[in-house]
């Protein structure tokens, strides 16, 4: 009782990052029963379909794990053990927020499902959906309920694991070579397959595996140039702070960036686009890639948030130093320029190196 009082009176910011995560659980789990009606349709090719729209499952769960990170509710602080919220009911509390949102999301994407399908009379637009989610063909319930259990059950575990999960210190920098490496193996799959476009799944699978695995590095690295050539106070502030995040900020820097660079790539014209050559999920393709790259950078925004609350203590020493607002809010425009700056031509690249390899 005393978690749903704790999750009901949270500050409207939060509950709207909470209505984000229901919002890509409804999207996800609307896709998932998407490739369930098409394989009642069409069998042939259906797992490799459920293979791709796991893909933005996984940037759903991802979301909703940095949301409950940043879940007032869930953060340990002085006296909850008092209370009876001691670390394990504090990781019981994230779960429990994180679940009924994901099932929230779930249970519009049945209702807008049905509701398009036809099987819902009276309301708007019923039945628009008719002939692309299969209407003649029923609907295996059994099976849809178990799809649409998977992101409430994914993320809520997740959370529980993860969000209060003591972290250890890293070297940023240190999978980037092993990241660069990933890549460099996915563009040498895809070269391989050529124009036919046969090795698309495993390459593209490795490249973005590399970028997620290089990102802590290409944080620290942004930190680095930032700090480069004599740098003054402020320099040195955007670039160290930048390079002490670098591990919270990476790997939702590099799913980002994976998604970015597969964006540019598809974009790209000529056969080397891979919307050009691959559309797995047929005319929800286009909507189920948006879905993650939206939430890839909600993501990000969420460990931005994450890393604002961590450093909440150094930021009123500075406060208590005399050091204005506008330095603080400065520093924080150079680092989002830095990652901008070396992130961009960096998809830019490799999306090109993509369309190149795919070419032949």
């Amino acid at each position: 009782m005393l978690t749903l009082r704790l999750t009901r009176g949270s500050r409207p910011l939060v509950q709207l990052r909470r209505l984000l995560v229901a919002a890509a659980a409804a999207g996800s789990g609307f896709l998932l029963l998407y490739v369930l009606a098409e394989a009642t349709a069409r069998p042939a090719g259906s797992f490799p379909r459920l293979l791709w729209a796991l893909l933005p499952l996984a940037a759903t769960v991802h979301l909703a794990v940095r949301t409950a990170r940043t879940d007032p509710a869930t953060r340990p602080r002085e006296g909850m053990d008092a209370v009876g919220l001691g670390p394990l009911h504090l990781a019981l509390a994230a779960a429990a927020s994180t679940a009924v949102a994901c099932t929230l999301g779930s249970a519009l994407a049945l209702a807008a499902f049905l509701h398009l399908r036809g099987d819902l009379g009276g309301l708007p637009f019923d039945g628009a959906g008719a002939a692309l989610l299969h209407a003649d063909r029923p609907l295996p319930l059994a099976a849809a309920l178990t799809l649409l259990a998977l992101t409430p059950l994914a993320a809520s575990a997740a959370a529980a694991a993860l969000t209060l999960r003591p972290r250890t210190p890293a070297a940023p920098a240190a999978g980037l070579p092993w990241g660069i490496a990933l890549a460099a193996c996915g563009l040498a799959v895809l070269g391989h397959a050529g124009p036919a476009g046969g090795g698309l799944p495993a390459g593209w699978a490795l490249t973005a595996a590399g970028l997620v695995l290089a990102g802590p590095g290409l944080a620290y690295a942004c930190g680095a140039l930032v700090q480069a050539v004599r740098p003054g106070a402020l320099r040195l502030l955007a670039g160290r702070t930048l390079q002490e995040e670098a591990s919270r900020l990476g790997r939702p820097l590099g799913v980002l960036c994976a998604a970015g660079t597969a964006a540019i790539a598809a974009a790209l014209p000529g056969r080397g686009g891979i919307a050009g050559i691959s559309a797995p999920l047929g005319p929800l393709t286009a909507p189920a890639f948006a879905l993650t790259v939206l939430c890839a950078a909600a993501t990000l925004l969420a460990a931005a948030v994450e890393v604002r609350q961590a450093r909440a203590a150094s930021r009123a020493a500075l406060a208590d130093l005399g050091a204005p607002g506008s330095v603080l809010r400065t520093a924080a425009t150079v680092r989002a320029a830095a990652l901008l700056a070396v992130c961009l031509p960096v998809c830019w690249g490799i999306a090109r190196l993509t369309s190149l390899a795919l070419t032949g």
